[in-house]
């Protein structure tokens, strides 16, 4: 059994996750559009199915986030998507993500990106789909939004670096740190796209409420705790142990399948601090003082944020980024072209 399928029970025990996600009706276009892109700005190289970010689908979950958006918006996402995880897959899979100072370099080039609007000359894949993302999202957002996803940017390269650090020094955080150092790995600046996708900007005084800081922080934490059951065959098999199944199984002394059940009771906990979080927020003197087009609005990118857990299940046991490597060194039969033999 897939680990991301050991997941799947949750969506029976936990009422906001029961039922299935609406998919995208320009699906297949989307991922057409965003597979390109990819290979043609040199995130994918070679025969996609050789690489973890080439068999992702990330438009797949994309998708499922956003079922009604503009399809451009959702390819946007999409290819968000693919950046943050060729970022991850380079800090994971090579000797790069053990250097603090590494890291910390390119993340300067990368923030200098988004200060300045463009790539440097010569710039890596990285740098260079970092400027571009950053056009479209940032065109018609208003500076409050800007200064957030810098600061939300910050945190994760400051999170990036610190989890090299303890890679290079073999120091494992405590269970109980774990969720807080892992909000900063996750992209936190993700939750904050929700908004040019759907094309709106929450009020500053609705995002600086701790309802809003507690919803974006259960989602955050929900979907990284899945990723990491998720993850966890591939990356134990690098010796990787900063991972919400390994610490268990290290602190707590269990074996994996009961580490497993112990990190879903914290997802459960998690997904219902979102709704409690959410429904908090309409209680909030800051919502209620917004009119009914912003509240509207807002409620819009609550919406898609609460969608996110059950889309990204879904989306986990149809990517093959959580499969085995298929085996390609015996080539499949060869079929007889034309009519059925008689």
């Amino acid at each position: 059994m897939l680990t991301s399928e050991l997941l799947l029970p949750l969506t029976w025990r936990v009422p906001s996750l029961a039922a299935p996600c609406e998919v995208h009706r320009d699906l297949w276009t989307i991922g057409e559009e965003a597979n390109s892109w990819a290979r043609s700005r040199g995130l994918v190289v070679g025969d996609a199915d050789t690489s973890r970010l080439g068999r992702g689908r990330f438009e797949r979950l994309a998708c499922r986030i956003f079922p009604d958006a503009a399809a451009e918006r959702v390819l946007l996402f999409s290819r968000w998507l693919l950046w943050l995880f060729a970022f991850d897959d380079l800090r994971d899979e090579t000797p790069f993500g053990g250097s603090a100072t590494e890291v910390d370099a390119l993340y300067e080039e990368l923030a200098r990106t988004v200060r300045r609007g463009a790539p440097r000359a010569g710039a890596g894949p990285l740098e260079a789909t970092l400027a571009e993302l950053w056009r479209e999202s940032a065109e018609g957002m208003g500076g409050d939004w800007r200064r957030r996803f810098r600061i939300h940017l910050g945190w994760h390269r400051q999170g990036c670096a610190d989890e090299a650090v303890g890679r290079r020094t073999r120091e494992l955080p405590a269970l109980a740190d774990y969720p807080r150092l892992r909000r900063r790995t996750n992209g936190p600046f993700m939750a904050d796209l929700v908004e040019p996708v759907l094309g709106v900007e929450v009020p500053d005084e609705v995002v600086r409420t701790r309802s809003w800081q507690r919803l974006c922080e259960g989602v955050n934490d929900v979907t990284a705790w899945c990723n990491d059951v998720a993850s966890y065959p591939h990356e134990s098999g690098l010796g990787a142990s900063c991972n919400y199944v390994a610490l268990a199984v290290r602190e707590l002394e269990v074996e994996p399948l009961a580490a497993i059940a112990w990190v879903g009771e914290r997802i459960e906990e998690g997904l219902a601090r979102m709704a409690e979080a959410a429904e908090a927020l309409e209680r909030e003197a800051a919502w209620r003082d917004r009119d009914a087009s912003e509240r509207e609005g807002a409620g819009r990118v609550v919406r898609a944020l609460l969608g996110v857990p059950r889309a990204q299940l879904d989306w986990m046991v149809e990517s093959g980024r959580y499969s085995p490597m298929p085996d390609t060194s015996v080539p499949a039969p060869r079929r007889r072209a034309g009519l059925a033999l008689k």
